[in-house]
């Protein structure tokens, strides 16, 4: 059996690979391992636990609470919350950790179960390993007033809307701004139009009545289609495209054009280095941004330091470094002073403040970068493993970054999970790109053939 843990969290088809019966041995077991790391300040550890709409959800929580409660934590039951309200909650409450029963932008189907430590953060890998390790454990049952007890606590969700208005340092209204927000029927259909709102924004929602089974279903960050064609149809200044946890945002400007992670973050560096809030000039991004935010940053004086593809990886960057801007692409954007994972919410209202202090439209501010055309090949059936070794395909590496020069580039990545290999080329035209591309995918066809 493989580790139980993926790059965030448990996930598998719900009531399949993910069942009431694997959620409640492992809350037992994080509920050994969290509540005993120290500093509990009450008779037993507490625990914050919230959840998406979709359906699977309602059975994973109750399973995640019964194991809780049966091992001696007191549980404050959030109801549908995003994902980093979650985590927020977790530290602005005291709890000793937190639970997140979310799959995030994946589809309705699938769930997921995700824990935070004490103050909000990700568990890091030891962690989660002692976790897996307990799960075959003998344990002895608390009995009496030993056992947890659960109160619910929806309202709280209100305590991380104020949060998110409060970070805006110099608050500027968003009074004139029309937005198009695409819930995607997901945990923030009341947070995210509640936030806005409140600044002042015309708020239009869409795919906002999640009923359990249409979460991400055609909507949201990974279908923007809808929100581009409402954006048009309302005239809206800008659109926002959350996922179903809320933790991505992507955006389109008034033409419907749409504006990624990489320009998002471009946004949000300048904003962020013209008022002094970015420690070191450094933002972290992914070795799959756009090589045009790169070029982009390096105008703007601002130096970027790159990660593997994965948001645990820029939040380890982030936190090693102590940096306070990063993300990838696909709208993960983490703005750690405040919050402690991706916030598409906390992104949409950052953004819309830089439209209205600067009185531009996101499409001239999207403008500080240009998006150099990006081609990706997937290569099945290879033998990823020599990708990065064979010297025959080494060498045509080598003659495609030398063709393209510093206004290009070549990244091969072996998938983790599927026996393929991902060729993506970046180069100043997109006919350029997609011949180096096909190039390359032929030389690590025939190569790295099984």
């Amino acid at each position: 059996m493989g580790r139980l843990f993926g790059t965030d969290g448990v996930r598998g088809r719900a009531n399949v690979e993910l069942t009431a019966e694997l959620a409640l041995e492992l809350s037992v077991a994080a509920a050994h391992v969290l509540g005993e790391a120290g500093g509990v300040t009450g008779p037993r550890p507490r625990a914050v636990v919230g959840r998406d709409p979709r359906a699977s959800g309602e059975f994973l929580e109750s399973a995640v609470v019964a194991g809780l409660a049966s091992a001696g934590v007191d549980v404050v039951r959030l109801g549908v919350v995003p994902t980093p309200g979650a985590a927020y909650l977790t530290g602005s409450t005291g709890a000793d950790f937190g639970v997140m029963i979310s799959a995030s932008h994946n589809p309705m189907p699938d769930n997921g179960i995700k824990f935070f430590a004490r103050g909000g953060e990700k568990l890091d890998d030891a962690i989660e390993d002692a976790i897996e390790a307990r799960l075959t454990e003998t344990w002895e049952r608390p009995v009496g007033d030993r056992v947890g007890r659960v109160t619910d606590r929806p309202e709280l969700v209100e305590d991380y809307i104020a949060h998110l208005v409060s970070t805006l340092a110099h608050p500027v209204s968003l009074d004139g701004i029309t937005v198009v927000v695409d819930c995607a029927n997901g945990a923030a259909y009341r947070t995210a139009p509640g936030a806005f709102e409140v600044q002042g924004a015309k708020v239009i929602a869409i795919h906002a009545d999640p009923d359990g089974l249409n979460i991400n279903a055609d909507c949201g960050s990974t279908h923007i289609e809808s929100l581009q064609a409402a954006v048009r149809e309302h005239g809206a200044d800008l659109g926002l495209a959350l996922d179903g946890d809320a933790d991505r945002c992507l955006a389109v400007d008034a033409e419907g054009t749409l504006v990624d992670g990489d320009q998002i973050m471009a946004v949000l560096a300048v904003a962020m280095h013209e008022a002094g809030e970015l420690p070191g000039d450094v933002v972290v991004a992914t070795v799959m941004s756009n090589l045009g935010f790169s070029l982009a940053m390096r105008a703007q004086g601002i130096q970027v330091v790159q990660t593997k593809v994965g948001d645990r990886y820029v939040l380890e960057a982030m936190k090693a470094g102590g940096y306070a801007l990063g993300g990838e692409q696909s709208g993960h954007v983490v703005m750690s002073e405040h919050a402690t994972t991706g916030d598409g919410v906390l992104t949409g209202l950052h953004l819309m403040s830089r439209m209205a202090s600067t009185g531009s439209s996101l499409a001239e501010l999207a403008g500080v970068m240009e998006r150099l055309p990006q081609v990706l090949i997937n290569v099945p059936g290879v033998d990823k493993s020599r990708a990065a070794t064979d010297p025959e395909l080494q060498a045509a590496v080598h003659r495609a970054e030398q063709e393209l020069g510093d206004e290009g580039r070549v990244l091969l990545r072996p998938s983790g999970t599927e026996a393929l290999v991902r060729v993506m080329v970046e180069a100043r035209s997109a006919e350029q790109a997609r011949a180096v591309a096909d190039q390359l995918a032929t030389v690590v066809k025939d190569t790295l053939a099984v």
